[in-house]
């Protein structure tokens, strides 16, 4: 997660999921009854990812984990930490771990997300951890350079998960936690305005994301064909990942001034410079309403979007959206994001601490996670359920989940992707030239660093 505070998912811009619980929940508890019974399989890699997904595992099956646990009969007691609406509902599966293992004391702290970096800091230099925690997905490389963490022992399987959220877990070749829920970015889209505008299929590649967004706006009567986010480096990087590029290349060395890199900023910018988004929204704005209104007839964003569009729109707006996946250029790569779950290395019952992280990683604790709170399962098993396979919606989320990559897990992450949103202000409103964007990035980071 970024260590500045998100902005709300209903907004133009949207921050890590695993950041923005406290905002998001709120709303979409409403419509859990219409994602309960919905998801799809994610059995299998295939598709224009696979490779790279392959190659994701490889390289999460090189990394190194702390020698297999077998614990005998646990007992004692277990204080967990969680942040945002998670916390609050994360004391339901400990009710339930509790009363399968009798003896067994799980206390469940939340904390707000807002809070979450310095409680956790205090804590550590106080050697007061939790036994257990979530972590942000791009707070990994933060806290695992602090020495604090746990390394995951080797019951836990890389293949278990898909590859990009365990990925999140991995700090200078060592694993130090569990995913444990996760999300990814779709194009969400009127397919009304679509027809109106002589279109009849959503865009498979970026060259069709440009024409649907242009007829859509000339011929479809919205005001505009596209919201992007003015300074929204999660939006940005898939565009960077789809084209071939990457912040960081295999050695470590950033890469955002690379020619892949440009064109992708080059790309971003054209549907400002077209005006085909808008450069600035009011204080507040809400992507929602405008969707269903029909002024802004195109966004990214994830599967919370699913109950407050319905909640929005109604019943009579079922028909006129749907979704789809990230356009492709070399590959169709999303953003993932989450939550993973760490032990620390001054807990006192470490064998009770990985036996819960083990069971909330169960495909039926996960299963039932999902039906309590509507977080994706991070375990690939859970997918095949039947339950989770009758909302074509939701569905199509667990195949883009197959391509997706995330932010590298390095300690600084927090300022570089401060640097980030900063220059793709810059460029979405002030001007700034893609090259002299990419450029300007590339220093940021190499100043920054990494850290380690």
């Amino acid at each position: 997660m970024p260590q500045t505070l998100p902005q709300p998912p209903s907004t133009l811009s949207w921050s890590n999921r695993s950041r923005g619980r406290p905002v998001r929940i709120a709303a979409v508890l409403a419509g859990v009854a219409l994602l309960v019974a919905s998801c799809g399989t994610n059995a299998g890699t295939t598709g224009p990812g696979a490779s790279a997904a392959a190659g994701a595992s490889a390289a999460a099956g090189a990394a190194s984990q702390a020698p297999a646990i077998s614990p005998a009969a646990v007992s004692g007691t277990l204080t967990v930490w969680a942040m945002g609406n998670e916390g609050v509902k994360l004391k339901d599966l400990a009710a339930t771990f509790m009363k399968d293992n009798p003896g067994v004391t799980v206390n469940v702290t939340p904390v707000d997300w807002g809070q979450a970096v310095a409680k956790l800091q205090t804590a550590i230099a106080g050697h007061q951890t939790p036994d257990v925690s979530q972590m942000g997905t791009d707070m990994m490389g933060q806290f695992a350079a602090t020495g604090a963490l746990e390394a995951v022992p080797a019951n836990f399987q890389p293949s278990t998960f898909f590859a990009s959220a365990w990925n999140t877990n991995i700090v200078n070749g060592t694993v130090y936690g569990v995913p444990w829920y996760v999300e990814t970015r779709v194009l969400y889209y009127r397919k009304d305005i679509a027809t109106k505008a002589g279109i009849s299929a959503p865009p498979a590649t970026w060259d069709d994301l440009t024409a649907m967004a242009t007829a859509m706006q000339a011929k479809g009567g919205a005001k505009w064909g596209i919201s992007l986010g003015t300074q929204n480096w999660q939006e940005y990087l898939p565009f960077l990942w789809s084209n071939g590029g990457d912040v960081m290349d295999a050695q470590g060395k950033f890469q955002l001034n690379s020619p892949q890199a440009i064109e992708a900023l080059t790309y971003y910018e054209s549907f400002f410079k077209a005006k085909l988004t808008p450069t600035s929204v009011p204080a507040g704005f809400d992507i929602t309403p405008a969707f269903v209104a029909g002024t802004n007839p195109m966004f990214f964003s994830g599967p919370w979007h699913l109950g407050l569009i319905k909640t929005a729109g109604g019943a009579a707006f079922d028909s006129k959206w749907a979704i789809a996946p990230m356009p492709k250029k070399v590959t169709a790569t999303s953003f993932i994001g989450g939550g993973n779950m760490v032990v620390y290395k001054d807990s006192k019952n470490k064998d009770l601490a990985w036996k819960f992280v083990q069971y909330l990683a169960d495909p039926k604790t996960q299963l039932a996670w999902y039906a309590d709170v509507t977080d994706l399962p991070a375990v690939q098993a859970a997918w095949d359920d039947p339950a989770l396979k009758g909302d074509a919606n939701v569905a199509l989320f667990g195949a883009q989940l197959k391509d997706t990559k995330a932010q590298p897990a390095t300690a600084t992450w927090s300022q570089l992707a401060t640097a980030l949103n900063g220059t793709l202000e810059k460029m979405t409103t002030g001007g700034m030239d893609p090259k002299a964007a990419a450029d300007e990035m590339q220093q940021e980071a190499t100043t920054i660093g990494t850290g380690q």
